[in-house]
């Protein structure tokens, strides 16, 4: 009701609310931000067998009604909840993904602007793995305007930078707690991403963002995991992976993400 009564501030629109799922029939995009809200200093993990049961509620009648959308799992842990939502909704894995380490990378971005002084949209880098403690920042492909970071400082990343470019990985960790520490929940930042992933869907754009998606075969990924790699996202979900060169310690920090997940991901209880 508050949204709609200021709609005439907004591009034209139909704005409804329903406890019924019919309302949803025909979507060509749904997208899962239900869940309980994480406290203060609360592990994403801690939320996964609330937010399960949540999910067994909302995701079946979303595929009742929209056999043929896409889904994107926004609540978190994202990784396990999108890997939930893809076995709940019966759906191939490309049409139901997570924001997954998108609002990570771009978080880094920001940092990295404000200590290069330079715009946030001529920094470019990923974080890939959990939406989590163990993400990984790849920071081989880290660069401004095409010029790679470690081309200039070889030990970014690492223990011997004197620059801690790895204080930089801690705080985007610590984002959301520093949020909720301050106003109680996140929302701006995640919002807007969102918009981000819904055009590039809706316009059919195939823009690159880092999405958590099926990763079994990719970066030599065994397990049957959702976690997030570099994704082109179109008008059907995500229409390919990247194959991003990573470095073997990159590579090997990402396969310790991954077996992380993978026993999180045995605890889910379906």
């Amino acid at each position: 009701m508050d949204l709609q009564h200021g709609l005439q501030f907004t591009s034209n629109l139909k704005l409804q609310a329903s406890t019924n799922y019919d309302i949803t029939a025909g979507s060509k995009l749904c997208i899962l931000t239900a869940g309980v809200r994480q406290k203060e200093g609360e592990d994403r993990r801690n939320l996964l067998e609330r937010n399960i049961s949540i999910f067994k509620g909302i995701v079946p009648q979303l595929v009742k009604y929209s056999p043929d959308t896409v889904i994107l799992v926004v609540s978190n842990p994202v990784d396990v909840m999108s890997y939930v939502t893809w076995k709940l909704s019966g759906l191939p894995p490309n049409r139901v993904f997570g924001s997954g380490t998108s609002l990570d990378s771009s978080r880094l971005r920001y940092f990295m602007s404000e200590r290069l002084k330079v715009d946030v949209n001529s920094c470019h880098g990923h974080v890939i793995g959990e939406h989590g403690e163990s993400s990984v920042v790849v920071w081989s492909g880290m660069n401004v305007a095409g010029v790679r970071l470690s081309d200039l400082n070889p030990d970014i990343g690492t223990e011997k930078d004197a620059e801690r470019w790895l204080d930089i990985h801690r705080k985007v960790i610590d984002s959301a707690t520093e949020v909720i520490k301050l106003k109680g929940y996140t929302s701006w930042a995640i919002g807007l991403c969102v918009s981000e992933l819904t055009a590039s869907i809706l316009r059919n754009k195939k823009s690159i963002f880092a999405l958590s998606t099926m990763a079994k075969g990719f970066q030599g990924i065994e397990e049957e995991i959702y976690i997030s790699l570099p994704c082109a996202l179109a008008e059907n979900g995500v229409a390919s992976v990247v194959q991003l060169r990573l470095t073997d310690t990159e590579k090997a920090k990402l396969h310790k993400s991954a077996s992380e997940l993978a026993e999180l991901f045995k605890s889910a209880k379906l």
